[in-house]
Parts: C-alpha cells; sequence; structure tokens
C-alpha cells in the first residue's frame, strides 16, 4: 500500500537529515582543527520498481558522506620551525609508530602541526610521525640508510625507503680552516721598517682553535711595499705552540699603487702549512686571501691608522643541535649552534588521482582506498606535487556561515519529513474508521 510506504519513505528522510546533521556537527566541532577537510552531505534516490504503471511505490532517500579533500585551507603564519603547511596538491606521509611494525600503517595528513617529542621524532597533534627519505650531508639521497649515496631517486611507488624524521643526537662535525679573508688598511704614512701585528683564529680537523699571529712590515716606501710573514701559531685556550713548525714559513709581498689598492701579490696569496699539529689534527694548509688586484676588497694602503675592517675564515668547532629549518623543496636541515648546517632528510608529497576517496581515520588523516588509486611520491614543488609553505599551518575548510545555513536547511527537512509519517498515520486511521 502506497500509504505504508509513504510512511517509510519519511523514516528514509528523517535517517538521512539526522545523518547529515552529524556531518554538520562535526564540521562545527573542527572549526579550527588544523587541515581539517569540511564533508558535505550527497543525497540519493531509493527507487521501489512498481509491476503497473498506473502505480506508484515510494522509495525513499539516503545521504554519503563526502569529504571535499582537495579543498585548499587558508595558510596561518607560525612561530614554530617544524610547522609544514601544503600549497597545492598532495598529503605528508605519516605513520602510526616511530618505527613501524606490520600492523602500523603509512597515513596521509595535511595536519602540519609537528613538534619534538621525548625521543627527538616529530609528531603532529594526532600521534603521527612525520616520514621522510634519509639524506647525506649534502642533500643527496640516502635510501638503503647505509651511508651511501643512491644513485637513482626514490621509488615513488615505494613507502619502504622512509623513515622517522628524528632530529634528537645530532652533532656536527668540525670544518677546518683552509681559507681565512682578511680586510684591513695599513698606514700609507707610515715609515720604512714600521710593523703592525695582527691574530687570526682558526681551527684544526678537530675543532681545536688556534691563534695565527701575522706581521705586516713595510720595506720600501716607493712604491709602497709590504711583506706579510707568519710568526706563530699558538692554541686558544692556553697559548702553547700548536705545531713543530719554525716560523716564519712563508712571506707574502704586497706592492700598492698610487690609488691605494693593491697592485701585485708575491706570491698570490700566504700559505701556513700546518703539517704537524700537536693535537694530532689531519694535516691542513691556511690560504690567506688579501683582496683583488686593483680593487678595495681587502687590503688597502691609505692614509689613517692600522685598521681591521674584517676576517672571514670557514673553520667551524663541533656544534650541538639548535634547531631544524624544512625549505619549500621539503629538505630538512639541522642548524647548529656553531653556525653549521646540515641536510638530514627529505620530505616527499604524496599524490592521489582520486583524493576524495581517500579513507578518513582518527587525527585528522586519511588512508589508502582502492576509489583513490596508487600513491606516488614526488619531491615537493615537482610533478603534481605542491609546494611546502615552512612555519606556516593550514586552516580548516569549514565555512561556518555555510555550516549555520545548512543547519537550518537541514532541521526544516526533518520537520518536514515528521509530517511524511504523521499525515499517514491520519490517513491510516480514516481508512480503519470505514469499517466502523
Amino acid at each position: 500500500m502506497s500509504i505504508y510506504g509513504a510512511m517509510f519513505s519519511g523514516v528514509s528522510a528523517l535517517n538521512a537529515h539526522s545523518n547529515t546533521m552529524g556531518m554538520i556537527s562535526d564540521n562545527i566541532s573542527n572549526l579550527n582543527t588544523i587541515g581539517y577537510k569540511h564533508t558535505n552531505a550527497r543525497f540519493s534516490t531509493l527507487v521501489t520498481a512498481s509491476s503497473l504503471a498506473t502505480k506508484y511505490a515510494p522509495g525513499g532517500v539516503r545521504s554519503q558522506p563526502f569529504q571535499v579533500v582537495d579543498r585548499q585551507g587558508l595558510l596561518q603564519a607560525s612561530q614554530n620551525p617544524t610547522d609544514i603547511a601544503i600549497t597545492g596538491n598532495g598529503f605528508l606521509v605519516v605513520n602510526e609508530a616511530a618505527v613501524p611494525g606490520s600492523g602500523d600503517r603509512f597515513l596521509y595528513t595535511r595536519a602540519g602541526q609537528f613538534s619534538v617529542d621525548n625521543q627527538g621524532y616529530l609528531v603532529n597533534n594526532g600521534g603521527h610521525y612525520l616520514q621522510g627519505w634519509g639524506t647525506l650531508p649534502d642533500g643527496s639521497y640516502d635510501v638503503d640508510q647505509n651511508g651511501v649515496t643512491d644513485p637513482s631517486n626514490p621509488d615513488p611507488t615505494s613507502l619502504t625507503s622512509l623513515q622517522a624524521i628524528q632530529v634528537s643526537s645530532l652533532t656536527s662535525t668540525a670544518t677546518p680552516t683552509s681559507t681565512a679573508q682578511i680586510g684591513l688598511n695599513l698606514p700609507a704614512t707610515a715609515a720604512a721598517g714600521a710593523t703592525q701585528t695582527m691574530t687570526v683564529k682558526i681551527f684544526d680537523s678537530l675543532g681545536i682553535a688556534h691563534n695565527v699571529a701575522l706581521q705586516w712590515a713595510k720595506t720600501v716606501v716607493s712604491p709602497a711595499t709590504w711583506t706579510l710573514a707568519a710568526t706563530g701559531i699558538t692554541r686558544a685556550d692556553n697559548g702553547a705552540a700548536s705545531t713543530t713548525l719554525g716560523f716564519p714559513v712563508n712571506v707574502d709581498t704586497v706592492v700598492f699603487g698610487g690609488n691605494g689598492t693593491p697592485a701585485s701579490f708575491t706570491p698570490t696569496a700566504l700559505s701556513v702549512p700546518a703539517a704537524n699539529w700537536v693535537t694530532g689534527a689531519t694535516t691542513s694548509s691556511i690560504a690567506f686571501n688579501l683582496g683583488t688586484v686593483n680593487q678595495a676588497d681587502g687590503v688597502t694602503q691609505f692614509a689613517g691608522d692600522f685598521t681591521l675592517s674584517f676576517i672571514n675564515q670557514n673553520g667551524v668547532p663541533i656544534g650541538r643541535f639548535q634547531s631544524v629549518e624544512i625549505g619549500e623543496n621539503g629538505l630538512v636541515t639541522a642548524l647548529f649552534d656553531n653556525g653549521g648546517r646540515r641536510a638530514i632528510y627529505r620530505l616527499p608529497i604524496a599524490t592521489f588521482p582520486a583524493p576524495n576517496a581517500l579513507s578518513p581515520v582518527s587525527g585528522n588523516a586519511w588512508s589508502e582506498s582502492a576509489g583513490a588509486g596508487n600513491h606516488f611520491l614526488n619531491e615537493a614543488g615537482t610533478s603534481s606535487a605542491g609546494k611546502l609553505s615552512p612555519s606556516s599551518l593550514e586552516s580548516s575548510t569549514v565555512d561556518l556561515g555555510e555550516e549555520f545555513t545548512n543547519m537550518i536547511i537541514t532541521q526544516r527537512a526533518y520537520t518536514a519529513s515528521t509530517r511524511i509519517i504523521t499525515t499517514a498515520d491520519e490517513m491510516l486511521e480514516e481508512l480503519v474508521r470505514i469499517k466502523r
């Protein structure tokens, strides 16, 4: 009977709109959830076939959730260097465990609010561990995690080469000084035989600091000629001799032109060998760059006092981990308190042919599904993968005004559906009265 069918149709409508109200409530609840994608209700008809063309058999309606995963949320600035957002397509790859077991899943998320846990891993608010490809200090891939550069890029369809990003227990190796650039002015009024002394701090391969004592001596007034000699190398901490070399070892002669800039260097640069470090460090040699001929980019001779402008040397002592930096290309770089930098990981961006078909899981993440297609891992900003925005977060895509409007419509639709049931009930009551 169509009256009974109308009642069942009304019941299906109540279920559908109740389901829709649940989606709206979730959307509003996650208004401030980082990386959240709002869910829409999509309705479809339920049709009951009829054997007669003149008779209608009511069916009903059903609602299905549809999460708009590929919609871009607004970016908001963050003061946390480990917060990241994606501009464009794709997802960050995470795992449920720091060291995945057989039951731990790889998941995909846009929630880039990561912080360092007590073991040094980067974990987001959902408890998921950020995954990346291992790299060597120069940024080349170390896919097999054996310290050897992989000859090819990682397999874009494989997750096995990924590892949880851990930033604890990182130390920077010491870099021995090999060059030192000097900028200074020698007094043009100095007489022959005048001297000026200075000290340059350098580091050996063990990170131990040493002081190189340099002496400038004016030998000829015209054309103005100065010599530079290293007169000793001592430990910066205790003043003890650093090498067994005799000093001076090499002497550099600088002839200045009438414009105050160097006219010639003989030899082209002063080189101080340190072949016998008493610290046991590896043999090294320090080349002193005094500038360019006819340029005021190094040593000069003008009127005035002896003035030291700069000393730039490339050595650093061993450093302690300070923070991480994430670039737009996904390269994770460790920063150390000695000024050193070292690439440690590269973040892949996972893309899917149909991202809206991914299966949602708790913690604002998604898992793979047959409808979404196979994942592809690419470097950020390549192929169809979006770029990373460091120190940023992606806001929820929920529009509060839209949700309130949908709530009113859903409420009215639910109320109307109850009228179907009450009206059909009254019609049945009238039918029963016929017998009376």
